[in-house]
């Protein structure tokens, strides 16, 4: 049997870039019938299928108890700098994104979609690279039935606060990017944007697993969701009369 055709989605990181675009994509994705957004502060938006939980994250696992969903999606993050510390950095890069995983293994999702980045490995001179492969070996054997591990490059967007070098950055990303093929086109530059209709295709792709996803597979899944959701317009197009669009 599988899986019904309207799913709960729980989600931590929505008020963040990539979190936030994924967030517009399940409150209009058809077969997503409520989201709960796990944030620090209110969100301060409205909307019919949003439940945004507000929490602790030092006590998150205690506070989403009694919480059940189908699909489990993991935007957060931090840099060192915005952290203030390497001990501030792990924890909410480890230590938040496994309580939230392990809270999400409680509610019986089945399938965790976690963005990390490219480059995430123990072998890394980066330490924040480190971190990300630890965490991800750590999702590993928690043991969902599917995870998905999205690792892409700088992500390009426009934030509601940004900084001079932010927004240098913004610029310099998308030029450099161009130059970036073969061995290192994984580390391109790539909309956030792109990355969460990705990570909402992950979830839709109904495969069992661990599966990694870098720059070309994850422009592949977000170019599906796209086709897909054509094709869904088209169809109730026909069946109102209307001419597709």
């Amino acid at each position: 049997m599988g899986e019904p055709e309207a799913k709960v989605a729980l989600l931590a990181g929505a008020s963040g870039l990539t979190g936030n675009y994924l967030l517009d994509a399940l409150l209009e994705a058809p077969d997503f019938a409520r989201v709960y957004a796990v944030t620090r502060r209110p969100l301060g938006r409205e909307h019919p299928r949003l439940a945004n939980r507000i929490v602790q994250f030092d006590r998150l696992e205690a506070q989403l108890k009694g919480i059940a969903c189908h699909t489990a999606f993991c935007c957060l993050g931090t840099s060192r700098g915005a952290a203030g510390s390497e001990e501030a950095h792990r924890r909410v890069e480890l230590g938040y994104a496994l309580a939230f995983a392990r809270a999400a293994k409680a509610a019986q999702a089945q399938r965790l979609v976690f963005l990390s980045c490219a480059g995430a490995g123990s072998d890394s001179p980066d330490s924040s690279l480190r971190v990300k492969r630890e965490v991800e070996q750590a999702l590993e054997a928690l043991g969902f039935a599917s995870l998905d591990l999205l690792q892409p490059g700088p992500l390009i967007g426009l934030r509601r606060e940004m900084h001079a070098r932010e927004l240098l950055r913004l610029l310099v990303v998308p030029v450099v990017s161009l130059f970036q093929r073969g061995a290192r086109e994984p580390y391109r530059g790539i909309s956030a944007r792109t990355v969460a209709t990705a990570m909402l295709a992950a979830a839709r792709s109904g495969r069992r697993g661990v599966h990694r996803y870098t720059y070309p597979a994850i422009h592949s899944l977000a170019h599906q969701s796209v086709h897909a959701r054509s094709s869904r317009a088209d169809v109730v197009a026909a069946k109102s009369g209307r001419p597709p669009s």
